[in-house]
């Protein structure tokens, strides 16, 4: 059992899902929140290790009753010399979800994808230890590429897909009340997190 067997649940979930119509290009992720829709473009062709990541935790519904937890804005995140904006989401597990092994991070240097406004992005502490928490840009952060400064190692933040419905949702949260460690009081629930087209191939090998 372990990590095995959730290895090849997910495969069979995926295989399954992948009976759906083609949809090859980029798959999209609803997020139905306390806030309002949010709708998610993926990126598999660019960044197909962090796309298949997220949508595992989709299909097997580890996002539901999550939330956005975790609001920054560059005015008030004077803590560091490189300021960003961005809201952060998590399972109801919290962001240390270790419920999965952390995957590889896909840095922006090999993607060719850019953390500007509407992008999602897997956060994480060092290299190689992303999970499951998520956040969206709210606008353009190039400290978080490969090469900025935002996290002390350099070595970026992986970007795997765009907003393309719901930014104002995004913005308004971003917006909420927050204490002075960033978090949301209270935090914005994620009541779904489905997937709307068909598993990438690549997610399914």
């Amino acid at each position: 059992m372990g990590r095995h067997w959730i290895l090849a649940t997910t495969a069979l979930i995926l295989a399954g899902c992948a009976s759906l119509p083609q949809q090859p290009t980029r798959p999209r992720v609803a997020l139905e929140t306390t806030a309002g829709r949010i709708v998610l473009a993926l990126d598999p062709a660019a960044a197909p290790i962090s796309t298949c990541n997220f949508i595992g935790y989709v299909v097997f519904g580890d996002y539901d009753n999550g939330a956005f937890f975790r609001t920054v804005l560059r005015e008030t995140n004077t803590a560091n010399p490189h300021p960003i904006d961005v809201i952060q989401a998590a399972t109801p597990r919290g962001s240390d979800d270790d419920s999965r092994p952390p995957i590889r991070l896909e840095r922006t240097r090999d993607t060719g994808l850019r953390h500007v406004a509407g992008t999602v992005s897997m956060a994480r502490d060092g290299p190689d230890s992303a999970t499951s928490s998520f956040f969206i840009v709210i606008r353009d952060t190039p400290s978080l590429d490969f090469g900025g400064a935002r996290n002390p190692d350099g070595q970026g933040f992986a970007a795997f897909g765009q907003v393309i419905e719901g930014m104002d949702v995004a913005r308004r949260i971003q917006g909420m009340p927050a204490n002075a460690e960033e978090q949301l009081t209270p935090p914005v629930t994620i009541r779904s997190a489905r997937l709307l087209d068909a598993v990438p191939s690549v997610c399914t090998r």
